[in-house]
């Protein structure tokens, strides 16, 4: 099959490489969409942290948000899976030790990410194998694009949680990415008041375009109560800055990482009486964030700028945008054919 591997920093390519095969407990999905996140650029130009401490190493098989069809099922896995419509949680954990147990499976010790660490092949390749306990059913009112938006979606999903702000609050979102943007479009759909930071006039402009009419700059930012703030930035100084902004006695949550070290005053956290939240993947939240999607409270597809060919992907990675794409952050790669479902014209995008 065909598979996108980056093999040193910034020298990848489409590979044939050997077909999966199910093994016990795992199924293989042959994958129709899947979306390209900031980590894989990070592999793709060397700078992923994991690189770096020995959890992963080159070359690596990039990919974590997907959707595709089951096509074959391993010994000890129900057939009802066969043909199905499915994505998959990211984070696989050991499923004995004391974590996994209790629900906490994205923080095993002996965890591995799909496309991500342990040289587990990811989703960006005609085919992938998945452990069967890691899959989500698609309904037919989730079509592929959507299905693809699941594993941000689930990451929004627990970052709305975190800053716990209840109907009518104010919430913060600092950074209008990918996972600000869902998260800000995950609070207003449970009646939160929300706010959102961007830089760019890119982003300010598809923040707009989403329907939320309180978007800033940091200077414009009005001086009010944040009953919550979420930073789903990568800028070093937002943490602190969130920490600063945030109401006392209520919740910061950190989702997005800087790629350098980020302080913050625990001074300032214990003497407002804040509580910081870090969220790592989206696992606990990847049912709702189906849920949103299917019922139409929430509709991802808008982020989606552009969709690629698998073979375009490495000019994505390093950094060309495509002439025609939109303003939103996300880009998809096609490596099958869509599900039939609503469709967003952003959806048919490519390179001129």
């Amino acid at each position: 099959m065909r598979a996108f591997v980056i093999t040193a920093p910034g020298d990848a390519g489409v590979q044939d490489v050997p077909a999966p095969t199910a093994a016990p407990g795992e199924v293989v999905v042959e994958v129709a969409r899947a979306g390209v996140c900031g980590t894989d650029a990070e592999f793709f130009n060397g700078s992923m942290a994991y690189l770096h401490d020995g959890q992963a190493s080159f070359p690596v098989r990039i990919g974590h948000e997907w959707a595709g069809v089951v096509r074959s099922v391993g010994p000890g896995v129900d057939r009802d899976w066969m043909g199905r419509r499915v994505t998959g949680d990211t984070m696989l954990g050991c499923g004995t030790c004391r974590r996994c147990r209790a629900g906490s499976h994205n923080v095993c010790v002996s965890r591995v990410e799909v496309g991500i660490s342990h040289g587990r092949p990811g989703a960006l390749a005609e085919q992938v194998a998945i452990p069967a306990v890691a899959l989500r059913a698609l309904p037919d009112t989730v079509d592929d694009a959507m299905g693809a938006m699941v594993e941000p979606g689930g990451n929004a999903v627990r970052a709305v949680r975190g800053a716990a702000v209840p109907p009518g609050g104010r919430l913060l979102v600092l950074g209008a990415g990918t996972i600000g943007l869902l998260a800000a479009m995950f609070a207003r759909a449970g009646g939160i008041d929300v706010h959102i930071v961007g830089r760019s006039a890119r982003s300010l402009a598809i923040a707009r375009s989403l329907g939320f009419a309180s978007v800033w700059t940091d200077d414009t930012l009005p001086d009010v109560p944040w009953d919550g703030v979420i930073d789903a930035s990568n800028a070093p100084a937002l943490p602190a800055r969130a920490l600063d902004l945030v109401e006392p006695g209520k919740r910061v949550v950190y989702i997005g990482l800087a790629p350098e070290w980020s302080p913050i005053d625990t001074r300032a956290l214990a003497l407002k009486d804040v509580t910081a939240v870090g969220i790592l993947g989206g696992s606990q939240g990847l049912d709702r964030a189906i849920e949103a999607y299917a019922r139409g409270d929430v509709d991802p597809r808008p982020l989606i700028a552009a969709t690629v060919d698998l073979d375009r992907l490495v000019e994505v990675l390093a950094g060309d945008r495509p002439v025609t794409a939109t303003d939103g952050p996300k880009v998809h790669v096609q490596t099958r054919g869509d599900h039939p479902g609503p469709r967003n014209p952003a959806q048919k995008e490519r390179f001129a």
